[in-house]
């Protein structure tokens, strides 16, 4: 049997990754098993020299380890699209979230905001700059630490509003998901593959990114909160 082709990945596809991976294994008979932390980390560990077959990170990042030749080229492949969504924790009242009007009044009425790492992390915070509500919200944006769910805050009692991948928050013991934020306030990620330059084996490695693309993955994908990058609603 050929050797397990292996991957790192950020925590946001974790569990999609790890879904699509039993699947390959049961049904094309190719062992996968990728490793996820925050997608910080990852990057990080990639230009440390971490040997991989394949990386699936959000777009930016991808691009970025591309130029630098951490990836094979012509081997990036937009995969699945991930929505940021509010939350709160479980029990508590659920804010409106039909209009920018609401989401206002919502980050000035919590009393801690959590939010990722990341570049879904960075959006909130320019969101909350863009709304003109840094000085009043600022103080209380907290960032939970990499890897870590911010839904763990709230069911933890740290946040009482928490911004996040939906992916990441649904499910959740002790998070009530709000749903995706209105208007120009959305925010989404792009979340990519691609063939790692460490790769020993670039062309199973290619095979299985191209597995990732399949109808199978992309319902795999929307059951746990994205959508197939090219696919619509």
């Amino acid at each position: 049997m050929h050797r397990e082709i292996s991957g790192l990945s950020s925590m946001a596809t974790r569990v999609i990754l790890a879904e699509l991976s039993e699947h390959i294994r049961q049904v094309h008979g190719i062992p996968v098993s990728f490793q996820s932390a925050g997608g910080v980390d990852i990057a990080r560990r990639v230009r440390a020299g971490a040997e991989a077959d394949l990386l699936v990170l959000a777009d930016d990042a991808m691009a970025a380890l591309a130029a630098e030749g951490h990836v094979v080229d012509g081997t990036l492949r937009p995969l699945w699209i991930s929505q940021v969504v509010a939350a709160v924790p479980e029990g508590a009242p659920v804010p409106a979230l039909g209009s920018e009007a609401d989401l206002r009044t919502a980050l000035l009425t919590a009393e801690r905001v959590a939010y990722s790492t990341g570049p879904s992390g960075t959006a909130v915070v320019d969101l909350v700059d863009r709304l003109g509500l840094s000085d009043e919200v600022r103080g209380r944006l907290v960032q939970a630490p990499p890897g870590v769910p911010v839904g763990s805050m709230l069911a933890s009692g740290d946040a009482d509003l928490a911004f996040q991948q939906h992916s990441e928050l649904m499910g959740l013991p002790g998070v009530t998901v709000i749903g995706p934020l209105p208007g120009s306030a959305a925010i989404s990620s792009t979340f990519t593959g691609g063939v790692s330059a460490t790769s020993s084996e670039p062309g199973r490695a290619a095979a299985i990114l191209d597995l990732f693309g399949s109808d199978t993955a992309a319902k795999t994908a929307h059951a746990k909160g994205m959508r197939a990058a090219g696919h619509h609603g």
